[in-house]
């Protein structure tokens, strides 16, 4: 039977790259995790690690190895958290991962009451562009925002959203834009982690479906919302933001919404989780409690 502090320490171990560094985040001394990964070779028949002066790596064995093993200690916290939420609530850890704008603006609002209604659950929120991967990051949880690509995780939606083209009054003074052929003539500032993030379907105050395509290279290219946003308000082009961003800086007159009476395709909000035969009792209640939130503080 696998000694799951073996494999705890097998995990660590990779994770920190030595024998040496994985004993002084678990605590132990060197010798007792060469002991364990030693053993753990023995019990399962085959190398695991390969050891050398300069560094430590997977055996091909190892690496096929090592994520069902994050699993396996994954589901073994999933199963004492319900457990122990049958005694005293929802406990143990919950790790949530966004990008920052949305996180700011919507998800750690949220966390923060949700907090307050499990004050022995505790909660790490990570911010990023990028997106997580759910499983050998160990995330319980991540919000996305836009079309997914994620079809090996389980998704729950949470809310959609318009994407509106905005510019600065100071570059629409030069640069008016009246129809779709001089939005697509004009200088565009385009979000990098988008597949396509110059051609759109737009449908047109006739409401028909067309298919939009910038004529230029953008002249910008950044790997945040935010990032748009601070270049559009500075007056370096056009951007394609959430309505939720520039919300303000529409509403101040620092921005402009172009077209307006063209609608560029809406977004979804997702709660994405790990597709596994256990869901534990917090992410579950967590999302029912998000989508409640979101619909509840919506406008």
């Amino acid at each position: 039977m696998l000694n799951l502090q073996r494999l705890t320490i097998f995990v660590a171990v990779v994770k920190a790259g030595s024998f040496t560094a994985a004993a002084t985040a678990l605590g132990l001394t060197k010798a007792v995790v060469s002991f364990n990964i030693k053993q753990l070779e023995a019990e399962s028949g085959v190398s695991l690690l390969v050891r050398s002066t300069r560094r430590l790596s997977l055996t091909d064995a190892g690496a096929r190895f090592y994520p069902r093993c994050q699993h396996l200690l994954e589901e073994a916290q999933n199963l004492l958290d319900d457990v122990q939420r049958d005694h005293q609530g929802l406990s143990g850890v919950l790790r949530i991962t966004s990008t920052p704008e949305y996180g700011s603006q919507v998800v750690v609002p949220a966390l923060a009451a949700f907090s307050r209604e499990h004050p022995q659950l505790r909660i790490q929120h990570v911010s990023s562009s990028y997106h997580a991967d759910l499983i050998a990051e160990r995330f319980d949880v991540a919000i996305r925002l836009g079309q997914l690509a994620d079809s090996n995780h389980r998704a729950a939606p949470v809310d959609s959203f318009a994407i509106l083209p905005v510019a600065a009054p100071a570059y629409l003074a030069g640069h008016p834009i009246e129809n779709l052929a001089q939005l697509a003539q004009a200088t565009w500032l385009a979000h990098s982690r988008l597949a396509s993030p110059l051609s759109w379907q737009v449908t047109t105050p006739q409401r028909q479906a067309i298919l939009f395509d910038v004529e230029k290279p953008p002249t910008i290219v950044a790997d945040s919302a935010s990032a748009l946003l601070a270049f559009a308000l500075a007056g370096a082009g056009v951007a394609l933001l959430p309505e939720w961003l520039v919300r303000p800086a529409v509403a101040s007159g620092q921005l402009q919404a172009v077209l307006n009476h063209h609608q560029f395709p809406r977004q979804s909000i997702y709660a994405l989780y790990p597709n596994t035969r256990h869901v534990p009792e917090k992410v579950r209640v967590f999302i029912d409690f998000f989508q409640a939130w979101v619909a509840r503080t919506k406008n």
